[in-house]
């Protein structure tokens, strides 16, 4: 009996758990010694209250409304809590109790178990853990994972996420099969089918992508990659993959599309190609459609290369350019250059190149980004804009010309009168000088009038020279009233030919103007010659010529000429303005639209009114110079 006993005790103290053993009301009788060994306590100490300090703090409430239920009860009791070891780590250890009863029902003891789980404790929060962080990850990266039986063809596994993705309830438990298969988008269901049964067929994996339509009509692409498990006899024996939700990806794929799209089309209606070079390989890296399309390269060809541009560059060009681009890159900057290239097939095109470096903070060539913009049309736009200007100049020439022999006779007469007057003083001068004695004060003022004379007819001739001449535009600031004076002085002997009155109201302290002398004094004589021909058949009444200056509403200068003619039919006033048009039956029509012309290129209005009682009013405006800086 007595070796009996201390078999069983040893196997008691031997068995990997802590044993314990209670009286009906919960006081320790008997801890085995692996349990004393284990908390570095001894008996006594569980005996009063020991087991306060061997179970964790925050695991004794718990464990202690537990135990005190199942003794009030007398119902057995188990928990999972954490034991302390004799060197202060804790444990995780699960422990069950049970009552020991007699034949009357009654407790006669408690028996208790506590085996080590921590390990495994341990291994879950680790494996917890590792799910949390999975499903944290497949949340983020738009991600599920999923397990398909193809014996029992049910799903065994369908991650959080694929629950997200598909649309499907995790509180209805794993979606049929059929139902999911259900919400592939109708035009792509057969496909994924397809495919799929001819990986397996083959024993290999896929990758597919296709779209779901969820019931509110939600579309999402989803990528699908499935690996397959298979048996030593080829049988497939699982099928595992994942779903990944590239919905975005596929809507910012679809949004560059269109702005490559649109870029293309935008560089296809503004001539301008881009190309990109790698600094280091000297190769290029991008060429645009635009920019095939300028330079007559085939895209399908591939990149040209460096040399087959410049090969391009027409020759002319060539040295210019290449000593820029090096300069360019000597001096670390950016470029901007014109130039022309040649085409295989003759074809010549102006370009306008503007180039960007990227260097590295070593100077080194990183990458080169260039727009090449065709300006050719421009280009061809601007040369037919100076021979068109240089043929109003022409014109223009051609009309003060035909001005100047209307104007000769009146002309002659200009000149003639100092010249008449100058010989009328020398001759003075010389009587003065054959008096005994000479009257040299008379010589000296006669000689004074005959300079004067001489410059005034020096002065008509420069301007009867300044009219004829074939000179390019020259804009200046001048006074608007002297060119004005000038003018009048010119035509003065056409207009007292016909008995017509000059009256001019010039505006005091008006604004310097900025133009072609010439060209504006042009426009006057233009306009003053038609109101002496208007007025010209005029029998009764007065004929007055008026010349007028103002400040315009716009802060400039308005020129107005009055005349009394007899106007013009308003069923032709929108029409004087016409080149070719004309009333005059030996006129060609284009004295008015040159004028409008010269007044439109100083940034001007020509315009005309009917004149009140009679006549016609025509009147221009001209900007204010601008200040020097």
């Amino acid at each position: 009996m007595w070796e009996s006993e201390r078999e069983l005790r040893q196997i008691i103290d031997t068995v990997p758990s802590f044993l314990w053993s209670a009286d009906p009301t919960g006081e320790p009788t008997y801890v085995n010694q692996r349990a004393l060994d284990y908390s570095g306590m001894r008996f006594e100490e569980f005996k009063h209250g020991g087991w306060e300090a061997f179970i964790h703090p925050d695991d004794f409430p718990g464990t202690i409304m537990a135990f005190g239920h199942a003794v009030e009860t007398g119902t057995s009791y188990e928990t999972v809590h954490r034991l302390r070891r004799w060197d202060g780590e804790y444990r995780w250890h699960q422990a069950r109790g049970d009552p020991l009863r007699d034949r009357d029902g009654r407790i006669i003891q408690w028996y208790g178990l506590a085996v080590d789980i921590d390990d495994a404790r341990k291994a879950e929060d680790r494996l917890r853990r590792n799910e949390a962080y999975l499903a944290e990850a497949q949340r983020i990266s738009h991600t599920g994972s999923y397990a398909f039986s193809p014996v029992t063809r049910q799903l065994l596994y369908w991650s959080e996420e694929c629950y997200r993705i598909w649309g499907f309830d995790p509180v209805q438990g794993l979606p049929d099969r059929e139902i999911a298969a259900r919400r592939i988008h109708p035009d792509d269901r057969e496909r994924v089918y397809k495919e799929a049964q001819e990986a397996r067929r083959q024993k290999r994996d896929f990758t597919l992508e296709f779209r779901i339509v969820l019931p509110d009509g939600t579309v999402k692409y989803l990528q699908c990659d499935e690996y397959h498990l298979f048996s030593a006899r080829g049988e497939l024996v699982e099928a595992m993959g994942t779903n990944v939700d590239v919905t975005e990806r596929k809507r910012a794929e679809e949004a560059l599309r269109r702005g490559e799209a649109w870029l293309a089309q935008a560089q296809r209606l503004n001539h301008t190609g881009t190309w990109v070079l790698d600094g280091t390989t000297r190769h290029f890296l991008y060429w645009s459609d635009e920019s095939y399309r300028i330079w007559g390269f085939d895209p399908l060809q591939g990149l040209p290369s460096r040399d087959d541009m410049w090969e391009r560059i027409h020759p002319d060009d060539r040295e210019r350019l290449w000593n820029e681009v090096q300069e360019a890159l000597r001096e670390q900057r950016d470029f901007f250059e014109e130039f022309r290239i040649l085409l295989p097939d003759g074809t010549v095109k102006y370009l306008e190149a503007n180039t960007h470096h990227e260097f590295s903070p070593l100077g080194a060539l990183l990458e080169v980004v260039c727009t090449n913009v065709d300006v050719t049309e421009r280009k061809r736009s601007q040369n037919e804009r100076e021979r068109l200007g240089q043929l109003e100049a022409d014109l223009a020439h051609i009309n003060r010309l035909s001005m100047m022999g209307e104007l000769a006779a009146s002309l002659s007469h200009e000149i003639l009168h100092p010249i008449a007057t100058a010989r009328n003083n020398a001759r003075a001068g010389m009587r003065f000088l054959e008096m005994s004695p000479p009257n040299l004060s008379e010589v000296k003022e006669a000689l004074g009038c005959v300079v004067r004379d001489a410059d005034r007819a020096k002065d008509i001739v420069g301007r009867i020279r300044s009219q004829i001449k074939r000179a390019p535009p020259q804009k200046e600031r001048f006074d608007l009233h002297e060119a004005i004076n000038e003018v009048i002085v010119m035509v003065r002997s056409a207009i007292a030919k016909d008995a017509i009155s000059v009256n001019t109201r010039l505006m005091d302290g008006l604004v310097p103007v900025q133009g072609d002398r010439v060209q504006l004094q042009q426009v006057l004589v233009n306009l003053i010659l038609n109101a002496v021909e208007a007025m010209s058949s005029v029998e009764d009444g007065a004929r007055e010529l008026s010349i007028r200056t103002e400040q315009s509403q716009t802060g400039g200068v308005l020129v107005a000429v009055h005349d009394s003619g007899p106007g013009i039919d308003s069923v032709n006033l929108e029409r004087v303005f016409e080149p070719f048009y004309t009333t005059k039956t030996n006129g060609i029509g284009m004295g008015l639209s040159i004028c409008q012309t010269i007044i439109h290129g100083h940034g001007g209005r020509l315009s005309m009114r009917a004149n009140e009682p009679r006549g016609t009013v025509f009147q221009f405006t001209l900007p204010a110079a601008q200040q020097n800086p």
